[in-house]
């Protein structure tokens, strides 16, 4: 069960990524991991840094995508952008952004819900 879960996020993670691309994102990397949380994917929106959190859910019976990044979720993904930051210094000069793609529907006919700047640090 985990190892279909895993999957099934990458799945999506590479859909968001692409669905992203396609309205001129470019793709810089993909689960970026510390200590302090997780970064899904980050990108740039011409000289914007952009941290973006991907959720996906098959129905609503439990609230959306979206309404499931909670303040705690958001509070780890603006620590873990900082350790990326650390990491990275030719990024520290440059403005960030915090976007969240929310996916629903089955992968072959996935809705999206692009918000930028869903949040902020």
């Amino acid at each position: 069960m985990i190892v279909h879960r895993v999957a099934q996020g990458s799945a999506y993670e590479r859909a968001a990524q692409h669905y992203l691309e396609l309205r001129g994102l470019r793709f810089l990397a993909r689960n970026f991991r510390c200590r302090t949380g997780e970064i899904d994917l980050i990108m740039m929106d011409a000289n914007i840094l952009v941290f973006v959190e991907v959720r996906y859910r098959a129905n609503q019976d439990f609230g959306g995508a979206l309404e499931s990044i909670t303040k705690r979720k958001q509070a780890r993904v603006v620590r873990a952008a900082s350790n990326f930051l650390q990491r990275n210094a030719q990024f520290q000069h440059l403005a960030c952004r915090f976007d969240a793609v929310g996916i629903s529907g089955a992968l072959a006919a996935t809705d999206f819900c692009w918000i930028k700047a869903a949040f902020s640090a």
